[in-house]
């Protein structure tokens, strides 16, 4: 997190705040299951194993969706190179919107599964050398290296206030979160739509700041 620029880690809390948003919609209309949260349903998955196999068939079906969109994000950086950020975020607001849509003409199991493989995708983003670099749907890593900064503040050692960037992506998901389980309330999975529009203008974002960097750090390595 903290070897990226400013503009990179405020759009990766944007897109933690959008995890949030969707997976806080999935949560509510499963019933206690996750759209995003993989550790989640693993847990509920082992559980449904042990008690009743029919249990453990709809967060098996979640992470298979899940790790499926992630290939598909993972397919679509490698063909758009410098291009990743903008072009995975484009394919995350495509499927929130066929998300949106299936919703609309009563198809919400295919509403489900486009949202689950739209936060499968979105963890792609951010990717060096072929390795994740920035959890985007999950927050167990982010809170170890947020204590491991704080204490490295408090001994004096590095960046003062590294801890910092990490509490801004908890933030983001806990807002998200918020915001996502308040929209359901009022108007169901129809709050897919600002779901869509969000992603849609963070990947406009990462095209205008992020790959044009990319774009002139390729071109000084040739």
């Amino acid at each position: 997190m903290i070897s990226y620029r400013r503009r990179e880690r405020v759009i990766a809390a944007g897109l933690t705040a959008l995890s949030g948003y969707v997976d806080a919609m999935g949560f509510i209309a499963l019933g206690g299951y996750f759209v995003s949260f993989m550790s989640g349903n693993s847990t509920r998955l082992g559980v449904g194993l042990e008690s009743a196999w029919s249990k453990a068939a709809l967060p098996a079906a979640l992470i298979g969706l899940f790790v499926a969109g992630v290939m598909l994000g993972t397919l679509i950086g490698q063909r758009a190179r410098h291009r990743r950020p903008s072009a995975v975020v484009a394919v995350v607001a495509l499927l929130l919107g066929i998300a949106a849509i299936c919703h609309d003409v009563g198809m919400g199991t295919l509403a489900i599964m486009c949202m689950a493989l739209a936060m499968g995708a979105e963890n792609t983003v951010f990717e060096r050398n072929g390795e994740v670099t920035i959890g985007l749907t999950y927050m167990t890593g982010t809170l170890v290296k947020l204590g491991q900064r704080i204490t490295a503040a408090l001994l004096g050692q590095g960046d003062r206030l590294a801890w910092a960037w990490y509490l801004m992506l908890w933030l983001g998901l806990v807002m998200g979160t918020l915001i996502g389980a308040r929209v359901y309330t009022l108007i169901g999975l129809d709050g897919l739509w600002f779901a869509a529009l969000a992603a849609a203008a963070l990947g406009l974002a990462a095209h205008r700041y992020i790959n044009a960097d990319e774009g002139v750090g390729a071109s000084a390595q040739r």
